[in-house]
């Protein structure tokens, strides 16, 4: 599936192949995996060992009680009917514990991956995904992987020895009575079996749904306060209740064709026990079987049963499992970015003339963004893109980033296409300052930090100040130790973005790129910024995408883009000079004519 591919396209999962890749996570295990086995194994032998010499203590018990004494052989076996069922128990700890100690490692692993993928999907593969569901996949499915894994191979392999263990003492003691107890078998397997294939696409809708609800509740969390304000509390209730209530179907077809498979298999089960029970009385007065014999046949039969029960149940944990498992792995083969071409590794330039020349680009099945660009950029001028909402500003840097990669034309930096650096290279010469800010839990000072990680305090200090940040931080309780929380609190927006521009400033970064930066403060701190950001210019190339266009009048190179395409560039005051659209967009933020604001039909 490709990056852009909506997720309406993923394919049906298929429960054998995604099965198998999943085990396969578990190589790296095998030596735990294979000590558990060989514990599955201990444990196994010793519970179907010791009915048999159970049954054999009964037999001596009785012909005590008719011969008037009691045998020693009797003390004997119970003591070792009672060690079995010790060293049984042990053995049973032991696989537990080494299975969850796979279980868990292969857990980690793929938590690592998912984590790594995250970083090298395209920005493109979040266009139209619920970010609920993708957090989903990465957390819900995969703890349900792990606690399923962890039941499956835990039962799995104990259900399976116990069967067959039970199986052949059963055909020892009486062939007639297991050849009873066996013919429920055909029965119990395709009640199991039938259930199984309904339930897989139940399963697959309930974490689908938990995805989806996943997502209403980080969109509400995040937007609580304009849902508060419109007052539409109701509705979002209503859509909460509407997405719950899928989920709760979902759910309940799944654990509802999952709960048929247990009391189906008990019912089978106890028929079977009255047929033993009855033909072992027969075989009692017949002279065929001992008392002990029987006794010992009905345990082995109850150690019979109790695992087609338990298979028939782990099956439906199974296909919960893979239908998770089959979510991550989508997550997992996404498209990614375009490799490297061969032979990349030559660092990036630290500046340099940086040239646009005829790109285009466009998202898969819509208009092309951009179209046809075709402009230089010297080194350490300030450029400025402005234009209507959708003329393609964020697609220019998004591409110069290589967030995305041009359809046609190319992009130099230092005379270097840059398609050939390597994109970790080309973008740690990149400082970012976004129109949302981005701030993470943690301090002040490591949020100011992020971009140069282990810079002094005295670095951190003098970017806060050249940013007009360092007052205010100052007059907070904890000063630049101050621990911010769910995305900044307790800062206003304002303040937030003074805090990003202040980490661009540490950075230090060759060029510089603003994205409305200063869409979150008021007039006054808008100057404040503008005059820190004529200092964090010099010696630097930068970018200024914005809506306010008193931030770039002082701006070497001022882009004009209409539809995709740039329409004028030149300076601020070329631009005012002429009948340009520049001017119809300046005029209509800036000028009064007749007592009215001119306004730019289509424009801002």
């Amino acid at each position: 599936m490709t990056a852009g591919e909506p997720e309406a396209k993923e394919k049906e999962y298929r429960f054998w192949p995604t099965a198998r890749r999943l085990l396969g996570l578990l190589v790296p295990f095998r030596l735990q995996m294979l000590g558990a086995v060989g514990a599955t194994c201990a444990f196994a032998v010793l519970n179907v060992a010791a009915p048999k010499y159970l049954g054999d203590a009964t037999d001596e018990v009785v012909a005590g009680v008719l011969q008037g004494s009691l045998d020693q052989r009797l003390g004997v076996l119970l003591a070792a009917v009672a060690l079995m069922y010790v060293f049984a128990s042990m053995f049973n700890w032991m696989q537990g514990a080494l299975t969850a100690r796979a279980v868990q490692g292969l857990m980690y692993g793929l938590r690592a991956s998912v984590e790594e993928k995250l970083h090298r999907l395209p920005s493109t593969y979040f266009r139209g995904r619920s970010r609920g569901d993708v957090l989903s996949r990465a957390t819900n499915d995969i703890d349900n992987i792990a606690q399923a894994l962890n039941q499956v191979l835990t039962q799995l392999i104990v259900s399976v020895l116990m069967l067959c263990g039970s199986l052949a003492m059963m055909l020892w003691i009486s062939p007639l009575l297991a050849a009873i107890a066996i013919a429920t078998v055909p029965v119990s397997t395709l009640i199991t079996v039938l259930v199984a294939r309904r339930s897989q696409e139940h399963f697959a809708r309930q974490w689908t749904e938990t995805g989806e609800l996943n997502s209403h509740v980080e969109e509400f969390i995040s937007g609580h306060e304009v849902i508060k304000a419109f007052g539409r509390q109701e509705h979002a209730a209503d859509v909460f209740s509407r997405s719950s209530r899928r989920l709760a179907l979902a759910a309940t077809k799944a654990q509802y064709a999952a709960g048929v498979v247990q009391p189906l298999m008990v019912l089978m089960s106890n028929l079977n026990y009255i047929l033993v029970a009855v033909v072992g009385a027969l075989q009692i007065i017949a002279g065929a079987m001992t008392i002990g014999g029987v006794q010992a046949f009905i345990q082995f039969s109850r150690l019979f049963s109790q695992p087609v029960g338990q298979i028939g149940g782990l099956l439906n944990v199974m296909q919960s499992c893979a239908a998770s498992a089959a979510r991550v792995f989508v997550l997992l083969d996404a498209g990614e970015d375009a490799p490297e071409h061969a032979g990349q590794g030559t660092r990036a330039p630290a500046g340099g003339r940086i040239v646009f020349d005829d790109v285009t680009f466009g998202y898969p099945g819509a208009v092309p963004a951009v179209r046809n660009l075709t402009f230089a950029v010297e080194p350490g001028q300030a450029v400025a893109i402005v234009g209507h909402t959708g003329a393609g500003k964020s697609t220019v840097v998004n591409l110069l980033m290589r967030f995305l990669e041009p359809a046609s034309g190319t992009i130099t930096m230092g005379g270097r296409d840059i398609a050939a650096i390597p994109r970790d290279q080309l973008r740690a010469h990149f400082g970012v300052v976004l129109q949302d800010s981005w701030l993470f839990d943690g301090s002040i000072r490591e949020n100011i930090a992020y971009g140069l990680p282990g810079a002094p305090d005295a670095a951190i200090v003098a970017a806060a100040e050249a940013t007009h940040a360092d007052r205010f931080i100052r007059s907070l309780p904890h000063g630049y130790a101050t621990v911010l929380e769910n995305g900044g609190e307790p800062l206003s927006q304002g303040q937030r973005q003074l805090l990003t521009i202040a980490r661009a400033q540490l950075a230090g970064r060759a060029v510089l790129v603003l994205d409305e930066a200063t869409s979150s403060v008021d007039s006054r701190t808008e100057l404040l910024i503008r005059q820190a950001m004529q200092r964090l210019r010099d010696g630097r190339t930068s970018f200024m995408i914005a809506h306010r266009l008193s931030t770039i009048r002082n701006a070497d190179l001022i882009l004009v883009m209409d539809h995709g395409r740039i329409v004028e560039q030149g300076t601020h005051e070329s631009l005012l000079g002429a009948d340009s659209y520049y001017a119809k967009l300046y005029d209509a933020q800036f000028a009064e004519r007749d007592g009215r604001n001119e306004v730019l039909e289509g424009g801002l």
